[in-house]
């Protein structure tokens, strides 16, 4: 038996923060069995790297990392583990392809880590792809900075676009019973934004409790004294009903921003894609919410150079992007997948056309984005300061229309400012994607 107490872990994690959330479970094992955790991959002795596949560009830097680290390995490192998406979906490419890999672990076999690694230091390459044990736990090590944390809600998706993997690795949609992710909240120490994840955060529940549970867990949720705020991403616009939409209104404890992927404008595209949504249904949902509630921020993402989108069914997105506001928008080029219905439509354009409408799409945005941060000129914002930008020598945070890493920031200057708490900014500048302030008690010094 190996005394794994006298090994040393480090786990690189890939992707989406919902892939975050398990390789912070993931961490929470290890730390259980008495093992050390190092964020040095020089210091490990077993060295887990949790993929994504979600895209070729995710696959190529998965694999781009795990031959790297194999080839600078230190001479503590003793194993190699890849666990996640990678391996769920591609085990038989990449088995023979990455002999440098001692183990293999799908995502829903992390429960079956230390077995796995017993095999492994016998002299066996393993893959227990699929067939070891899930990981049941309410507790994680947090890799985010200790003021905010993701809950991942459920694992899987039911929308089956015809350009994602998602439904073919992750599965059918799954939602985790409520009294498991209170509990998980619960011992996530004080927090003062938790983020609601999952590739669709407005299904939860319909498959456990055969109905749109989503509105009844956050009044639970939003009890917890622990727990100061919560965010939403990935709200589905189909999903999105009047009880939903009062509760983000009249609960203090629930920003207001709302992430919703609506990935096209056009209505030949959405049904190629096979989004249950239109242009004129999705223009009078954003003013809907923005008549419910006041304030509103709107993020979305949306997808160009999809197979047969034609210059002017990019040119109509452009015009959608001026008329709906968006506070903030990501744009990618479509990712031609092979397993997915879109992989045979014809029509397939050139990476030199997508990249060219990524980048039309972006500027479009960005004029709206300045002139939304126009409106907080000479203004105060309630800003959550996330620490201190050396580079700049100030602190940075994020107001409420601001997820972590995905939209912009707000550098400011304070007499003093402490990580999780927040202060109010006056705003004096912006580039059009961070703005710029200080305190009060700056200005008065």
């Amino acid at each position: 038996m190996i005394d794994f107490t006298q090994k040393t872990f480090g786990v690189i994690s890939l992707g989406c923060d919902k892939n975050r959330v398990d390789s912070e479970k993931m961490l929470q094992l290890i730390r259980v069995k008495g093992c050390t955790l190092t964020d040095d991959e020089e210091q490990a002795n077993v060295l887990i790297i949790n993929t994504c596949a979600f895209l070729n560009q995710a696959r190529k830097e998965a694999i781009e990392t795990i031959v790297s680290c194999s080839a600078e390995r230190s001479d503590k490192l003793e194993k190699i583990v890849v666990t996640g998406c990678l391996p769920q979906k591609f085990i038989g490419e990449i088995y023979e392809g990455l002999p440098e890999v001692d183990v293999f672990l799908g995502i829903d076999d992390y429960g079956s880590l230390f077995d796995a690694l017993e095999k492994s230091y016998e002299g066996d390459r393993v893959n227990m792809v699929a067939c070891g044990q899930s990981l049941v736990t309410d507790r994680r090590v947090l890799t985010t900075p200790c003021h905010y944390a993701y809950l991942k809600i459920a694992d899987g998706c039911n929308n089956f676009c015809t350009y994602c993997l998602i439904p073919s690795i992750r599965g059918r949609y799954r939602s985790y019973p409520m009294e498991d992710l209170l509990s998980e909240a619960a011992g996530l120490g004080e927090i003062s934004e938790l983020i609601l994840v999952a590739q669709d955060v407005t299904r939860y529940g319909i498959d456990l409790y055969e109905k749109k549970y989503l509105v009844n867990f956050l009044k639970n949720l939003t009890k917890l004294d622990n727990i100061k705020s919560v965010r939403l991403l990935y709200c589905y616009p189909d999903m999105i009903d009047d009880e939903l939409i009062a509760e983000i209104r009249d609960n203090p404890k629930i920003v207001k921003y709302m992430d919703i992927p609506l990935q096209h404008s056009e209505d030949r595209v959405l049904k190629l894609m096979n989004r249950r949504g239109s242009r004129q249904g999705y223009l009078e949902l954003i003013e809907k919410l923005r008549q419910s509630i006041d304030g509103l921020a709107i993020r979305s993402t949306f997808i160009t150079g999809f197979p047969s989108e034609t210059e002017e069914e990019c040119d109509s997105m452009c015009d959608f992007l001026r008329l709906a506001k968006l506070t903030n928008c990501g744009f990618f080029a479509y990712s031609r997948e092979v397993g997915t219905p879109s992989y045979k439509l014809k029509g397939q354009i050139p990476y030199g056309v997508k990249r060219r409408r990524v980048k039309k799409l972006y500027e479009v945005q960005s004029e709206i984005s300045s002139a939304y941060l126009d409106g907080f000129i000479n203004k105060s914002v309630k800003v959550l300061c996330d620490g201190i930008d050396y580079d700049r020598g100030c602190f940075v945070g994020r107001a409420y229309f601001s997820a972590p890493e995905i939209d912009g920031k707000v550098y400011f200057n304070a007499a003093d400012a402490v990580q999780g708490e927040w202060y109010e900014v006056n705003i004096v500048s912006h580039d059009g994607y961070d703005m710029f302030g200080a305190t009060g008690d700056y200005c008065d010094e």
